[in-house]
């Protein structure tokens, strides 16, 4: 693991975004480079569906480890 750094202006937004969607910081930045690695990679896909995309992938590994 190691040190991102970033403006101190994008760290008030992660901030800000962490509160509201009751995430740590650091998995809220977590969260927007995943999906912004993914839409990146995939630019015709709308977020929702990267999001269902993610969804699925994390029921199929739940369900893996059950199994």
């Amino acid at each position: 693991m190691g040190l991102v750094k970033i403006d101190e202006s994008l760290h008030e937004d992660v901030r800000r975004a962490s509160a509201v969607m009751c995430r740590s910081i650091n998995a809220q930045a977590e969260f927007w480079m995943k999906i912004g690695m993914i839409a990146e990679a995939n630019p015709t896909l709308a977020f929702t569906d990267i999001v269902k995309m993610q969804l699925q992938s994390a029921a199929n590994e739940t369900n893996a480890d059950v199994a």
